[in-house]
């Protein structure tokens, strides 16, 4: 079932992440190669289940920030390939071990690992990508990066043990959903964007408005996929429509229409949520519910805060052209919506 439910056009809509793909372009084949390079192994179901998600058709927008920021300050070493790589593995290996969790079927509109190689193996493979993803920053030698990265792998771990624990619970607060993708989504985007200024040796204020850009634009990137779950199209958002619901998560939309629900409603999402009452007519009144108490709406209005925190953060930085497609990235991931 494909459920749409048509957002307003935005002013953001002709923005878009091809300045910072052609920026990007010559390190991220060089990026492409060391992926296919490290994933590699004698044992043959580890390249199988790597390449599966790696070749899956996702835009690799966090190693992108990795080598454009450390372009933007004149970096010319290779350290920003392999901390890219890093930086994709660690994501790569979130999305093994999510899917486990969630029990989904499909990303990116395939199948998950986990349901053609089950549930063990795309565990284990997300540990080995992980042991890879950590060997290469240490290969580049920089503890302040590798103090970063590994900082952001252990929060991205407590974001989805936070996650279990609010699962499910109506009672869940805007505030606990945030430091979930806080943690979750945005502490990799930050990691993604400091690392970068950190190996071009740029002062700490530097770093500091690059972490901000990064936190910041990974917190409006969830927000607006939140809302895709209930207002986008399967095959943009790469997965079903509706798939959160299904899957009984708290996400923002739900939580402002709970809030702001009459007692019968709030009844209504507890047999939804909760008690896993997820049929498609229970969907559909979810959406209309979600429409009635502006949760689509408010949700992007919170994603363009953060979007313009984003921008905050890069102000004060020389000018340029990888300055330029950074600024256009948070346009272009608020403009999802549209």
């Amino acid at each position: 079932m494909g459920v749409v439910i048509p957002l307003e056009e935005g002013k953001n809509k002709q923005a878009s992440v091809k300045p910072l793909v052609d920026l990007t372009r010559p390190d991220m084949e060089r990026v492409n190669q060391l992926i296919l390079s490290k994933a590699g192994s004698d044992v043959q179901m580890i390249p199988e289940v790597a390449n599966h998600l790696i070749s899956s058709g996702g835009k690799r927008l966090r190693p992108m920030l990795t080598l454009a920021s450390a372009a933007m300050f004149g970096y010319e070493g290779e350290g920003h390939i392999k901390l890219a790589t890093s930086v994709e593995f660690l994501h790569t290996a979130t999305l093994l071990h999510d899917d486990v969790v969630d029990e989904s079927d499909l990303r990116r509109g395939k199948s998950t690992a986990r349901t053609i190689w089950g549930n063990q193996a795309s565990v284990l493979v997300g540990d080995f990508l992980l042991g890879q993803s950590f060997r290469m920053m240490v290969e580049v030698g920089s503890l302040d990066a590798l103090d970063v990265l590994s900082t952001a792998s252990a929060v991205i771990a407590e974001g989805e043990v936070l996650q279990l624990s609010v699962a499910k619970k109506m009672e869940t607060t805007e505030d606990d959903y945030l430091s979930v993708i806080r943690a979750k989504t945005a502490a990799l985007f930050a990691a993604a964007a400091e690392v970068g200024p950190i190996i071009a040796g740029t002062d700490r204020s530097t770093r500091n408005a690059l972490k901000s850009y990064g936190m910041n634009l990974g917190l409006a990137f969830q927000l607006v996929d939140d809302v895709l779950d209930y207002g986008g199209k399967a095959v943009d958002l790469g997965k079903n429509v509706g798939d959160d619901f299904r899957e009984g998560k708290i996400t923002l939309p739900v939580i402002l229409s709970w809030r702001r629900g009459t007692d019968d409603e709030r009844a209504f999402w507890r047999k939804a949520i909760e008690q896993g009452d997820s049929s498609d007519a229970n969907l559909e009144k979810a959406l209309g519910l979600i429409t009635k108490y502006g949760g689509l709406t408010d949700t992007i209005a919170r994603a363009e805060h953060y979007g313009a925190m984003a921008r905050d953060a890069l102000a004060p930085l020389p000018d340029g052209p990888h300055k330029n497609a950074l600024m256009e990235v948070i346009d272009f991931c608020i403009s999802r919506v549209n």
